[in-house]
Formats: C-alpha cells, sequence, structure tokens
C-alpha cells in the first residue's frame, strides 16, 4: 500500500470519527446487532477465507498453538457474534457523567464520557480480535484502523468487507457521513506500513497492540502515538507446600491444556521443594485423561524435578501394566520430558509446552517471578491465607490468583464484556478492558456570567 494509502485511511477515520461520537445508543446496538446477524449469515463464506489462510499457515510451518489462534470455524463464528450480542448489550459509556458538582461561585462542573477517537489496532493471527475490535470501538464511538497480522489477511479481509457493508446500509445514519469508514483495513503485509501508522498522530489518537512480546516491543519503541499494551506474558503459578492436590492439578490443566494459545496460559510452574514429588506424582497420573482432549505436553524440567518426573513416569506405568497384563495399548497423549534451559523460564510457549522449577520457599517463588513476570497473570496454590496474601500484594501483576485458574483473565469471565485486550501496564488501563478502556473524559463547566477574579 503506497504511503498516500495508509494516510488516507487516517483522513477518512478522523472524519467518520465525529459522526461516530454523536451516534445515539440505540443506533450503535442496531449496527452491532446486524453485524452478529451477518457473521452467522455469511459463516460459510468466512470460513472458506480461512481455510485458505490455515493452509498457507501449514504450508509455512504455524505451531498448533498459532494454527489454534488462526482457525475459524461455523461453532467459532457463532460464539464471536455471541459476543458481539452481548456488546450491544451493555450500557453505553458515552456521555455518562462521573462526577458533578456546583461550585461556590455557581459554576456547574462536570466530567462526562467521551470516545478516545480514533484507534489503531494492531494484532496477529487472531482474527476475532477482527470483529471485537470493530464492534467495541463502534459502540464506545470510536473509528478503529486495523493492522492485522499477515497469517490471518483473508480472512481479515472477509470480516472487514462484511462489516463495512453493514455500516454502509445500517438505519439512522446519513450517507454522507460514509460510516463504513468507521472501520477499515490496512491490507499490506509490509512491515513498514505498521511503522508509518504508528506515527501517524494527526489522524490516531491511541495504538493498541495485542501480540507477541516482539510485536508489542516493536510498537512500543517506534510509535509517536500513545500506546497501550496489551498481550504478552509468561504465566507462573506457584504451589506452595500446604497446596490441597485435589485442587492444585485440575487448576493445572486448566491453565495449561484448556486453550494453549491464548495469553492466559500456564508457561512456567513453580513447586515448593517440600510438596514436589507428591504433586509431580499426582500430575504425571492425571495427564493422559485430561478433560481438554490435549494431545501431548512437553515438560521442561529443572534437573530436582526431572529426576522425580522420571519416576512418576516408571511407577505409572508399573501400574498401567499390572492392571493391563502388560498387554495394554499406547495413551494417545504424548508425555515427553526435556531439561529446561535458562530461556525455558522466560518464554511465552502459546503451545503445549510447560516449564517446571523447584523453589524452597515463598520467597524465591517471588524472586522467581520478579526477574521473569511479564505483570501479566500470576497465581499461588495454598490454604494457608497468611502466604497467600502476601503473594497477591507483593506480586506486580494485571491480575493475581489465589487458589483459581489464570484462564479466567479474560474480559467476559471477569464481567466485562468482550474485551479489547489485557493491558499489562498502569496508565489508563489495567488488566481486561472493553468498553471504558476506550473512553476518556471531558470537563463540562457551565456557568451564567462568572469571571475569575
Amino acid at each position: 500500500m503506497e504511503e498516500s494509502g495508509i494516510k488516507h485511511l487516517g483522513t477518512r477515520a478522523r472524519e467518520v470519527s465525529r459522526h461516530l461520537a454523536l451516534l445515539s445508543t440505540a443506533a450503535k446496538n442496531e449496527i452491532i446487532l446486524m453485524i452478529a446477524d451477518s457473521l452467522e449469515e455469511q459463516a460459510s463464506a468466512i470460513v472458506a477465507a480461512n481455510k485458505r489462510d490455515m493452509e498457507e499457515g501449514e504450508e509455512r510451518g504455524l505451531s498448533s498453538g498459532l494454527l489454534d489462534r488462526l482457525l475459524l470455524t461455523e461453532e467459532r463464528i457463532a460464539a464471536i457474534a455471541a459476543s458481539a450480542r452481548k456488546v450491544a448489550m451493555l450500557d453505553d459509556p458515552v456521555g455518562k457523567v462521573l462526577e458533578s458538582r456546583t461550585l461556590d461561585n455557581n459554576l456547574l462542573v462536570q466530567r462526562v464520557r467521551v470516545p478516545l477517537g480514533v484507534i489503531a489496532m494492531i494484532y496477529e493471527a487472531r482474527p476475532n480480535v477482527t470483529v471485537d475490535a470493530s464492534v467495541l470501538a463502534l459502540k464506545s464511538g470510536n473509528a478503529v484502523i486495523l493492522k492485522g497480522g499477515s497469517d490471518a489477511l483473508h480472512s481479515n479481509q472477509a470480516l472487514v468487507r462484511l462489516i463495512q457493508k453493514v455500516l454502509r446500509e445500517a438505519t439512522g445514519t446519513e450517507p454522507e457521513t460514509h460510516l463504513e469508514n468507521a472501520v477499515q483495513l490496512v491490507e499490506t503485509k509490509e512491515r513498514e506500513a505498521t511503522a508509518e501508522l504508528l506515527t501517524m498522530r494527526e489522524y490516531i489518537d491511541v495504538v493498541i497492540p495485542r501480540g507477541s512480546a516482539g510485536l508489542i516491543s516493536f510498537v512500543r519503541d517506534n510509535a509517536t502515538i500513545p500506546v497501550i499494551e496489551t498481550g504478552a506474558s509468561v504465566v507462573h503459578t506457584y504451589i506452595h507446600s500446604d497446596a490441597d492436590l485435589g485442587k492444585a492439578v485440575p487448576i493445572i490443566l486448566n491453565e495449561k491444556l484448556r486453550r494453549v494459545s491464548v495469553c492466559n496460559t500456564l508457561d512456567t510452574l513453580l513447586i515448593n521443594r517440600a510438596i514436589a514429588p507428591q504433586l509431580l506424582e499426582a500430575l504425571v497420573k492425571a495427564l493422559p485423561s485430561n478433560p481438554y482432549n490435549a494431545p501431548s505436553l512437553q515438560l521442561r524440567a529443572d534437573a530436582e524435578s526431572y529426576t522425580l518426573i522420571e519416576k512418576a513416569l516408571e511407577a505409572r506405568d508399573l501400574e498401567t501394566n499390572a492392571k493391563d497384563g502388560g498387554d495394554h495399548d499406547e495413551a494417545e497423549f504424548n508425555l515427553e520430558l526435556q531439561k529446561a534451559t535458562g530461556d525455558d523460564y522466560s518464554t511465552e510457549f502459546l503451545d503445549y509446552v510447560l516449564a517446571i522449577k523447584q523453589v524452597a520457599d515463598l520467597d524465591e517463588a517471588l524472586e522467581h517471578i520478579r526477574t521473569h513476570s511479564l505483570r501479566h497473570s500470576e497465581a499461588i496454590i495454598t490454604e494457608d491465607e497468611q502466604t497467600a496474601r502476601r503473594f497477591l500484594n507483593e506480586v506486580d501483576a494485571a491480575c493475581v490468583y489465589w487458589n483459581a485458574s489464570t484462564q479466567f483473565t479474560d474480559g467476559e469471565q471477569l464481567g466485562l464484556g468482550a474485551e479489547i485486550g489485557i493491558s499489562t501496564q498502569k496508565l489508563h488501563v489495567r488488566g481486561p478492558f472493553a468498553l471504558e478502556g476506550l473512553t476518556s473524559y471531558k470537563w463540562i463547566i457551565q456557568g451564567g456570567g462568572q469571571i475569575r477574579p
């Protein structure tokens, strides 16, 4: 795409953002519901476009985790449509009066929520983000310029064309507003287009990257526009010495195997040395019959844990042979054991891989997390409230958990509706954010002729 083409997207977005800010809640909800209906009606065409992306991704050797992020099925499209309908049901934040007071001089001072204006959303192989970002931007009165990853280009093109068609046909708006420009897609695969987008301050109010640590670093280092960082994570769960194995094992299975391609998935399991033999034995026994139909798991363990896992595997195999008389089929679940390297403890795997490390106590666990965390989601499993409270208070992350799965780091799961992302920074928004995070506020001061003395 030519340089002027990128700027043309910005010009159109800035122009339409003024109209979006004035749309009624009813008009915005009608558009979002029309988008949801159209997604379901056009599901087969979207799946066909996605199939091209999947085939190209397989040819390029994308990992199973990335392919899972990329995949769209009719069931997933139905879920995306359902999520859009939930956005239509949410309260509209635009125009909400956050505070109101009358001063001694009878000035009426109000703080009122307003849209951010124009958002640039830069993300990788997750075409569902195309719809989530579009409907959340529309509901919050913002225009959005989407720059999806090249892996999902065909899927994103199909989705944006669908959304723009709905916007053109939307009732209650004037044709001359060019409402279809509220959602635009940068269709080039060139990284230079992203770099240019990041410097278009005159058109774009905020840029939101969602994806790998590399993408987020590129955006943060090159943007001259305010950035809300989201996504990248190295998620830890610490198993304290008094942990209830009946809670710990199911939580670990859920965190790691429910869906490996999302940013709230467990990457490193920290185990108190006192409970390591019992926990690892219970985990090895539970993995083959996990409830998530996971095909495999590669454990990358420190030396102490490696030895314990080897023993647990031998004991499990002996027990299985004894039950089956030595005549049994190999389990479909493939458990692979490797020795961990230093890099494993700083890696967001997004795959069927789990790093394991033993620690002496809570202090060592906290120090490890301080060193390796990207401040996304961290958890502790313990029955001791004092230990838990110390973990919750000292760990610096957007979401911290006590005896619960990190997979709950999700806007919808935490009652916010569809999310735009998980912010790992501290200014403006932090953690899962959605509609409210896509707004700012302005001060409205109403007087009757007052002047300042």
